[in-house]
């Protein structure tokens, strides 16, 4: 047998690793696991400066709301929340399960100083989890003012919600970004074994900080 030389050999060697990668299929990708969905990009990416700020001086709104709370006349009431309007109520495991939830907003402390409500509690509406192709979304479905949003990852206690608000007659609220007016930003929580909280600070327009509980519709 002729003695192959060694240019020819090497030649000979990588057509066949081309043809081994070419015929052999990639390995498949890892089972996915609970609560495995989506990855969003980071809620930084996506926040307009002035929202952002307003998440960074989410403890200055517990802070004032609560002095105003406590102080001020109010409305409803706010010893029935219980942990829902303590600052350091969050647990792990912050995920919620997508489907239906009753909801109630309490409105702490008043843009308007002391003249102003200190507190509000209002009554249970329709709110939902949904899962979409972008993750996880909030929508509160009734009541005259109704947002929504897109739930970003934060950490093990703490999800960021980047959503918008419709007042009022008008249709669901539009994505963010669109109308800044309408814009916000909000910390949810997980505060009991099926029980959740929005926290959304300095919002535009009554309170200093608006406190949205959510629980399953079914238990």
């Amino acid at each position: 047998m002729p003695r192959l030389s060694r240019p020819l050999i090497l030649a000979v060697l990588a057509a066949l690793a081309a043809a081994a990668c070419a015929t052999t299929p990639p390995p498949p990708p890892p089972p996915a696991g609970p609560g495995d969905g989506p990855v969003l990009r980071d809620w930084r990416g996506v926040v307009a400066a002035s929202d952002r700020d307003r998440y960074e001086r989410l403890d200055a709104a517990w802070r004032l709301a609560l002095q105003q709370a406590e102080r001020q006349r109010g409305s409803g009431d706010l010893a029935s929340t219980g942990e829902l309007i303590d600052p350091g109520a969050a647990r792990p495991g912050v995920e919620p399960p997508a489907g239906d939830y009753r909801c109630r907003t309490v409105k702490l402390g008043s843009q308007g100083g002391d003249e102003g409500l200190g507190y509000v509690v209002y009554g249970w509406f329709a709110c939902r989890i949904e899962q979409t192709p972008n993750g996880l979304k909030f929508v509160k479905l009734t009541g005259s003012q109704r947002p929504a949003g897109l739930l970003f990852p934060e950490n093990d206690r703490r999800m960021v919600l980047l959503g918008s608000m419709a007042l009022a007659d008008e249709p669901p609220a539009n994505s963010y970004g669109q109308r800044p007016d309408r814009d916000l930003v909000a910390a949810l929580e997980r505060i009991g074994e099926r029980r959740w909280r929005l926290a959304i600070p300095w919002p535009q327009n009554e309170s200093n900080l608006d406190l949205i509980e959510l629980v399953p519709a079914r238990t």
